[in-house]
């Protein structure tokens, strides 16, 4: 304990005799709010959010045995951490589309459905993680009523 002790003692009069911490090494955290590993809010029109959105849209499509395939219509928050790698959480809305599943087209090039009888809507809350120099997307969480 007396050690423990002493090396405090002695941390102290060295900061105080150097002047403390360089002021790049603490300043930018103490000042900007922007807390490392906190979720952050991201605007949804984002290049990172949009593609994490479609990630999420595939495995529903996927996991679901509708005839048609759904594509998101509305990404209506998004929020991003900072993990290995980043993790996205999403609230979003996907809809169906005229594309059957047995198709297979591109998700872009489906319009959404008009017929009344057809037309559905869902909101989603979906995790998708990305490893961008990995190239691996992953979508642990996904909620859709």
């Amino acid at each position: 304990m007396r050690a423990a002790g002493t090396l405090l003692v002695f941390c102290c009069l060295f900061l105080s005799a150097t002047g403390g911490p360089s002021p790049g090494i603490c300043s930018q955290d103490l000042k900007s709010g922007v807390k490392p590993g906190f979720p952050q809010t991201i605007k949804t029109n984002d290049p990172g959010v949009r593609q994490a959105a479609r990630h999420s849209v595939e495995k529903f499509n996927n996991c679901t045995n509708d005839t048609f395939l759904f594509k998101e219509s509305r990404i209506r928050k998004a929020l991003v951490q900072i993990v290995k790698g980043l993790k996205y959480m999403l609230q979003l809305e996907i809809g169906r589309t005229t594309c059957k599943k047995k198709q297979h087209p591109r998700l872009d090039d489906c319009d959404f459905q008009t017929n009344h009888t057809l037309k559905q809507t869902l909101s989603c809350y979906s995790e998708v993680w990305v490893v961008p120099w990995l190239q691996h997307f992953e979508v642990p969480v996904l909620h859709c009523h």
